[in-house]
């Protein structure tokens, strides 16, 4: 038998791709579920290196939380997009950085720090981010309804492959440049949520089953 990062990889590398522009497959795509992103130029074998594994936590978001990450130019809401605006300060040395990593989300940590934020800046680094993510990501996703079960399975996929030592960046993934360990040596675009235990046999013919929608009650 292959490895179970083998096996990962070869599962979602055959299932249904969706990349940007995708909103004419909004009813394709389940209301709940986890999404399973690839970057171009990163590879893991014959396959596509998989670069992010997430969920969404309330109900009937997955599709927003997709939106949050390839459309929406707001990097409070998305920490997918704050890491690559993270590497491309961090790449080009820009003491804006600092900056940059400020939560912004509330209105009193906006007024707070108002004076600090350059807006037109940060509306270009959104823009470059944006134009990054949509030429060269790609997805699939699979239908998991329950939100515990989601929070479990983003985890343990992220898990497995985070503690692999088989699926590594290419020497180019703009992710080497990240300020974030982690980042760096996964090779994934996340932190949160890498320490579980990796998936096991059983597991693995248990998430199969799910994502070929064979247990779509979940």
């Amino acid at each position: 038998m292959h490895s179970i990062t083998f096996e990962l990889h070869k599962l979602f590398n055959s299932q249904k791709r969706y990349s940007f522009p995708y909103q004419e497959f909004k009813r394709k795509i389940p209301k709940n579920g986890i999404y399973i992103i690839f970057e171009q130029g990163e590879k893991y074998l014959e396959f596509d290196r998989i670069v992010r594994v997430g969920t969404h936590t309330g109900k009937n978001q997955l599709y927003s939380r997709l939106n949050q990450h390839f459309r929406k130019e707001n990097k409070n809401r998305s920490i997918f997009r704050k890491n690559i605006g993270r590497c491309f300060l961090n790449r080009e040395n820009n003491s804006y950085l600092s900056i940059w990593n400020i939560d912004t989300t509330s209105a009193e940590k906006r007024k707070m720090n108002s004076h600090l934020i350059d807006v037109e800046f940060e509306r270009q680094i959104e823009s470059q981010i944006s134009e990054y993510i949509q030429g060269n990501l790609s997805f699939c996703v699979f239908r998991m309804d329950n939100k515990e079960q989601r929070l479990f399975w983003e985890s343990k996929i992220a898990s497995t492959l985070a503690q692999s030592r088989e699926s590594r960046p290419s020497s180019g993934w703009l992710g080497n440049h990240s300020p974030k360990e982690k980042i760096r040596t996964s090779g994934l675009w996340q932190e949160k949520g890498l320490n579980k235990k990796s998936i096991g046999v059983k597991e693995l013919e248990e998430l199969k089953t799910i994502v070929s929608n064979k247990r779509d009650l979940l």
